[in-house]
């Protein structure tokens, strides 16, 4: 297992969020994709606190970002009179299903939970459910989205931030009651069991955060039946099983699956995906990457595979992605010669193919991309380096462990007499020199459609 470094997050306070967001730094490891996950989930929080805003006009309101020990990333909320964590209370002695709902879900959960040592569940009393800590509320919006009058006013459970809680006991049925739920943050708890099938009924929730617990099972399928979901974080449990097909015909923006046990080969529809980062690091995936990976939506900035099984080639189409910004492939078996697309990806910033079996000569495709912040190509079978490679070799970008003559802390000869993988076919398609990156992707679907209809 490949150990990630924490990356510092500076918090967040009101004026930027309701401003310009400020964008996090990326520490340079091999774990710098943590927080750098775009934009959409950002967006949608803001649109939370707008809601809750009106509700919190009378208290303060502190928003942090922060990371767990393990690298589950935890967005926190303060809102309320005194720093209890609660809302300001709804209208004194109203009697509201949705609250009544909530009441009885917030109580099944409590008997679930059997360890509490932050004491966060004792505000939990009595049926007066948004002035529990950790539980936001805002007003209800009729059909048309707007926000009810004085007279009809009526308040409902909003979003749940239990981050850093700590807790210890399992998820219940009973919390699919919470209808209006928008987000649910419960990272680094210590919660087991499996997500309940009931989940598939939190039909306007669209931040899902379950990372660094100890839940287990197959993957959570309840999760694709939520028609408002953008951001599904499952990383840091015991996940297992193969990955589903449905999961990349949802449209998730953010898909966080890494340092689980998830098994098997990445369904060939990876490419539907409308995703903007996805993170697969750090289970037992095999097979090869998805050709269809080549197609996926622009919008795709960061991509990690690295620490799986998996084989056979890096995709020709990974040149589509000319704002992807971080791609690591790392630690698996991949082989062959790197494909010349890559040279279409000039705002690639940190580019990781280290402990592989890639071979060829390390060229201008990959050593002139203008963005590069980060090459790693150590641990491979690499024979050779450009004028430009050279330049690099240099200035700290690192090329140890191949079989590149002439250089320091190379393999030993022998390693380097049978190249892995030399009867591996990669596809390559014949393209002008230099590539021309405009027309790559009509080169590539042309290919593809001639390559789906013969036999």
């Amino acid at each position: 297992m490949v150990n990630e470094d924490p990356i510092s997050v500076p918090p967040l306070n009101v004026a930027t969020l309701f401003g310009q967001p400020q964008k996090p730094s990326i520490k340079q490891s091999s774990w710098y994709l943590q927080l750098q996950m775009g934009n959409t989930w950002i967006l949608t929080f803001h649109l939370l606190l707008l809601l809750l805003h009106s509700n919190a006009a009378k208290g303060a309101i502190s928003v942090g970002v922060g990371v767990g020990g393990r690298g589950g990333i935890g967005v926190g909320i303060g809102i309320g009179n005194g720093g209890s964590g609660g809302n300001t209370p709804g209208p004194s002695g109203s009697s509201v299903p949705n609250l009544n709902n909530a009441f009885t879900a917030l109580q099944a959960w409590k008997s679930a939970i059997t360890d509490d040592p932050l004491k966060i569940l004792d505000t939990w009393v009595g049926p007066n459910v948004c002035s529990y800590k950790g539980v936001f509320c805002s007003n209800s919006q009729d059909d048309n989205g707007i926000a009810t009058t004085a007279s009809t006013e009526s308040s409902v459970v909003a979003g749940i931030d239990l981050n850093h809680a700590n807790l210890k006991g399992t998820l219940v049925k009973e919390l699919s009651l919470l209808s209006d739920i928008t987000l649910f943050h419960l990272n680094t708890n210590r919660l087991s069991g499996s997500v309940p099938d009931s989940f598939r009924d939190l039909s306007s929730l669209q931040e899902l955060d379950l990372s660094n617990n100890q839940l287990s099972g197959p993957f959570p399928t309840a999760t694709l039946s939520m028609p408002s979901l953008v951001y599904l974080d499952l990383r840091y449990n015991n996940f297992s099983g193969q990955l589903p097909d449905e999961l990349f015909n949802q449209r998730l923006d953010a898909i966080f699956l890494n340092n689980n046990n998830f098994g098997g080969e990445i369904p060939e529809n990876l490419g539907n995906s409308p995703a903007s980062v996805i993170n697969l690091a750090n289970n037992k995936l095999s097979g090869s990457i998805p050709f269809s990976f080549g197609f996926m939506s622009s919008r795709l900035k960061e991509i990690l595979f690295l620490n799986n099984q998996l084989t056979g080639c890096i995709p020709q189409g990974v040149g589509i992605f000319t704002e992807m910004q971080v791609l690591d492939v790392s630690f698996n078996s991949l082989m062959g010669h790197l494909p010349d697309t890559m040279n279409c990806l000039q705002d690639i910033e940190v580019l990781n193919l280290a402990n592989n079996k890639l071979s060829g000569e390390l060229s201008d495709v990959v050593c002139s991309l203008r963005n590069l912040l980060n090459l790693t190509v150590a641990h491979n079978f690499f024979s050779g380096l450009s004028q430009e490679c050279s330049r690099l070799f240099n200035v700290g970008f690192d090329f140890s462990d191949n079989c590149i003559p002439g250089r320091n802390m190379q393999r030993p000869q022998p390693e380097c007499s049978g190249i892995p993988g030399g009867s591996l076919n990669c596809l390559r398609i014949p393209a002008p020199k230099p590539l021309v990156c405009a027309t790559l992707a009509a080169t590539l679907s042309k290919h593809a459609n001639s390559h789906s209809s013969s036999p």
